[in-house]
C-alpha cells in the first residue's frame, strides 16, 4: 500500500471579519456581528442538526508558519509546496522538526540549529532519508521556542501513525519527548499535569512555571523498518485563560456554563514520513 495523500498542517481563523484577531484577548468572533459585548459568549450561534452551537464553542485561531529561505512570495510558495510549514492555534511559537538517521544530542547546540538539521536530515513535510543498513530507528531533532509576548512551554510530543503490515488498518500513538519542570514520566508514558498559575477571576496567569525553550532528540522506540509510518511534532504551552474568560473579566458577566475556563495554545509540526523501499 502506498501513502497516497501527505498534507503539510496550517492554521487559520475561519472568521468572517476581515480581522487579524488570532489572541484569546483580542477575539473579534467569527462574525461581524459578533464583536466584543456583554452577552455574545452565552448567544447561539447556529443550530447544528437536533443541537445547537453556542458561541462560547468558537475559538480564537489560529496562525500559519511558513519556514522559506527568503521573505519573498516566490520562496514563500516554494516552502508552502516543499509543507515546511506548521500550525498554531494563535502564538508565534517557533518550531522546527528534523528527521534523520543519526541526529544526537549534541546537535542541539549548533546555532542555528537548522544548519545540522539540514545537512543530516530533512525537515517537516518530507520523506525521510533512505535507511542505512546499520540505522536501528529514525532520529529526530526537535526544537520549540514560546512565543516572546507569551506563555512558557509545557511539553513536546511526537504523534506516530503507522499503518498495519497485514491489514492495512491505520494506528496512533503519543509519546511525550521534552517537557519542563523537571517532571518524571511514568511508567505508561504519561506525565503529569504543568499545573496551572490561572486566575480565572482576574483573567491573569504567570510564567512562573514551564521552560521558554524545549529541545530534544528522539529516537523511535516502536520503528520497525517494513512498516509505513509518519510523524508529527505537537508543543504544548502552559495553561492560559481562554477568550470567554477575559470576556466575563472585561464586561463583568459570569462564564457561560459548560465553556472551558483556560486554554493550553499549542503548534502542530507537518509530518515526517518514512516509505520501506
Amino acid at each position: 500500500m502506498v501513502i497516497r495523500y501527505k498534507f503539510g498542517l496550517i492554521g487559520a481563523t475561519d472568521s468572517h471579519t476581515s480581522l487579524v484577531t488570532a489572541e484569546e484577548e483580542n477575539f473579534f468572533g467569527k462574525n461581524s456581528t459578533d464583536e466584543p459585548q456583554e452577552k455574545r459568549a452565552g448567544v447561539q450561534l447556529k443550530k447544528v442538526g437536533e443541537g445547537r452551537l453556542m458561541n462560547w464553542q468558537t475559538s480564537a485561531s489560529g496562525l500559519t508558519a511558513v519556514w522559506a529561505h527568503e521573505n519573498t512570495r516566490a520562496s514563500i510558495f516554494d516552502a508552502m509546496k516543499r509543507k515546511e510549514v506548521y500550525a498554531t492555534t494563535g502564538p508565534r511559537i517557533s518550531l522546527r522538526f528534523f528527521g534523520g538517521w543519526d541526529y544526537q544530542r549534541s546537535d542541539l547546540n549548533n546555532r542555528p540549529i537548522e544548519n545540522v538539521g539540514y545537512s543530516k536530515g530533512t525537515p517537516m513535510g518530507g520523506d525521510l532519508p533512505p535507511r542505512p543498513e546499520a540505522a536501528q530507528a529514525p532520529s529526530f531533532m526537535i526544537a520549540a521556542l514560546r512565543d516572546s509576548m507569551g506563555a512558557n512551554l509545557d511539553r513536546i510530543q511526537v504523534v506516530k501513525g503507522w499503518l498495519d503490515e497485514k491489514d492495512g488498518s491505520s494506528h496512533e500513538k503519543i509519546y511525550n519527548v521534552a517537557w519542563s519542570d523537571g517532571r518524571e514520566i511514568r511508567k505508561d508514558g504519561t506525565l503529569p499535569s504543568v499545573g496551572n498559575t490561572v486566575n480565572v477571576s482576574e483573567a491573569t496567569w504567570a510564567n512562573s512555571i514551564g521552560e521558554p525553550e524545549l529541545t530534544t532528540v528522539w529516537q523511535d522506540p516502536d520503528f520497525k523498518a517494513s512498516q509505513k509510518s509518519f510523524y508529527y511534532v505537537r508543543v504544548l504551552e502552559i495553561p492560559t485563560p481562554r477568550w470567554t474568560t477575559y470576556d466575563a473579566k472585561r464586561f463583568g458577566t459570569e462564564i457561560p456554563e459548560g465553556a472551558p475556563e483556560t486554554i493550553q495554545e499549542r503548534a502542530y509540526s507537518s509530518p515526517i514520513w518514512y516509505q520501506p523501499l
